[in-house]
């Protein structure tokens, strides 16, 4: 079982960049499937991107695709998310994810089972 920290979040204004971090422990984090989810205020939690062991396998959902971009660094055993020409709807709690997935074979939308406790992103407009 991973251990999964967010931070980075924070209040920013509408055209601005703000990058998270997601810290792992207690597992190999190289062979997990990595995720980025957000929860807005009377919303239900949403797929944001995913990015495979494999660094150059991700994928986003069409609201951020353009905007945001996950990479990980597998010696830090950190996953980021970098998000520009913030919107005020990406304003939300923004949690990592993570499955154990070393042939990457599991579908990167959905089915994670490990769960960090968020950080909140407020962006003003």
């Amino acid at each position: 079982q991973v251990q999964l920290v967010e931070s980075g979040g924070g209040l920013v204004q509408a055209g601005d960049s703000l990058r998270l971090s997601c810290a792992a422990s207690g597992g190999t984090f190289a062979l997990y499937t990595m995720g980025w989810f957000r929860q807005a205020p009377g919303k239900e939690r949403e797929f944001v991107g995913a990015i495979r062991r494999s660094e150059k396998i991700t994928d986003y959902a069409d609201s951020v695709k353009g905007r945001f971009t996950i990479s990980r660094d597998n010696a830090k055993n950190t996953m980021y998310l970098q998000m520009n020409s913030l919107k005020s709807e990406d304003t939300a709690v923004y949690y990592c994810a993570a499955r154990w997935d070393p042939r990457m074979n599991y579908p990167v939308r959905y089915g994670y089972d490990n769960w960090g406790q968020g950080t909140q992103v407020t962006v003003s407009s």
